[in-house]
């Protein structure tokens, strides 16, 4: 089985994404945001072409903006669904503004998305599953899974042998504290 650090390293896409962002701990709400955004429009896609379009996501999306994001009304989502730079699926539009009103209340209730995170951590995988599904639209397993895993809540996002795994380690990742 390949694994993303055979993959990546060189790769003018994936290279930087596995170099300096997947694994590492997140903390800011718009980097949350924006990953969770992320992982939601590959499904069903390579992250590639994901990757591809992150800079059409960040401007059709306000810069991940929540507040913004989740002030989108009928003309936006006409707008992001005439958006060739992004993935125009109408059910993953509605999940990212759904989902931006979600982390406004988690934030009244944690002080940030990262700290409603946090306040459930540790969990399983599987709990975190039915957790996000009770939370947010558009989360299943494998959405969840990379969403935590790359953004420090779940080990596996490189082999032990990875130098990147060292720069993580060295930063203390929230699954290291479980």
């Amino acid at each position: 089985m390949s694994h993303y650090c055979d993959l990546a390293p060189g790769h003018p896409w994936h290279g930087p994404y596995h170099d300096d962002e997947y694994g590492f701990p997140v903390a800011d709400d718009t980097a949350l945001f924006e990953r969770l955004v992320l992982e939601i429009n590959q499904a069903g896609l390579s992250w590639l072409t994901v990757l591809k379009k992150r800079e059409a996501f960040r401007r059709a999306f306000d810069g991940f903006d929540v507040d913004r994001v989740a002030a989108f009304g009928e003309a936006d989502r006409a707008r992001l669904l005439g958006d060739a730079g992004i993935i125009r699926n109408r059910l993953k539009v509605a999940a990212v503004i759904h989902n931006a009103g979600v982390i406004q209340a988690l934030r009244d209730a944690h002080g940030s998305f990262a700290g409603w995170l946090d306040h459930h951590h540790p969990m399983t995988k599987d709990e975190w599953v039915k957790l996000f599904r009770r939370t947010f639209r558009f989360t299943g397993p494998e959405i969840v899974g990379e969403f935590l895993m790359s953004t420090g809540y779940l080990p596996g996002a490189h082999r032990e042998d990875c130098p990147v795994h060292q720069r993580i380690l060295a930063l203390g990742p929230a699954w290291q504290k479980a």
